[in-house]
């Protein structure tokens, strides 16, 4: 039996806020709009990129969305290369939590609206690359909450939706998971609140990460 668990990445294992605000912000102020409120953009945050921009802008069309998205992805590759993204820590004990699981015999694996290059920047700043064998990104699946990247992981892995457990922070994380047949597991550290975590189907919701691995546990 192989007992799996997935993890979303920004809000969940990470403290990213503060990069994805400024980038999206300087994405609509160099494209000539104006900049949603930050609650608005840490809302989108799980969403692939052309997803978020069609919720942070619903009435423009989809060529603007694309646009968006791009320029979102320029402008945070040029923060990264010139050295000016702020520090996206681990949320407290997620480390532990992550070693812990592996030496109780668990697999994990990483399901994110992040691109292929912004997970690895992430995990290997924080040395626990090697922690994962399975990392599934926006790069080559449809957006959360459309469950093709948990199944993914899930058959790369070799276990069943019984066996799997998928930790997020975002109602996105949590409808994805009941698509998929997975134990979902919300996080309240996070960027959605613990009310619309349960009401997107959340079978438990952790409230500090020294409670995950005993919650990720079917009963």
């Amino acid at each position: 039996m192989t007992r799996l668990a997935v993890f979303d990445c920004d809000g969940t294992l990470v403290d990213s806020q503060a990069n994805i605000c400024v980038a999206c912000e300087s994405a609509f102020e160099q494209s000539g709009l104006i900049p949603p409120p930050r609650a608005a953009i840490r809302r989108i945050v799980g969403l692939s990129l052309v997803e978020a921009m069609c919720v942070l802008l619903p009435e423009a069309d989809d060529a603007t969305h694309r646009m968006l998205a791009e320029r979102y992805k320029e402008i945070f590759r040029a923060m990264r290369t010139d050295g000016r993204l702020a520090d996206e820590p681990l949320f407290d004990g997620i480390a532990d939590v992550l070693r812990t699981l592996v030496e109780d015999g668990w697999v994990l694996g990483v399901a994110t609206g992040k691109s292929d290059r912004g997970l690895a920047h992430i995990l290997e700043h924080h040395a626990i690359t090697d922690r994962f064998v399975t990392l599934q990104t926006a790069d080559r699946h449809p957006s959360k909450p459309n469950p093709t990247m948990l199944r993914a992981a899930m058959a790369e892995a070799g276990a069943t939706a019984e066996e799997t457990a998928m930790i997020g922070d975002t109602s996105f994380d949590m409808a994805m998971a009941r698509a998929a047949g997975a134990r979902a597991v919300g996080v309240a550290w996070g960027y959605h609140g613990v009310h619309e975590l349960s009401d997107a189907g959340a079978d438990v919701v952790a409230q500090a990460v020294s409670e995950l691995p005993r919650l990720m546990i079917r009963p």
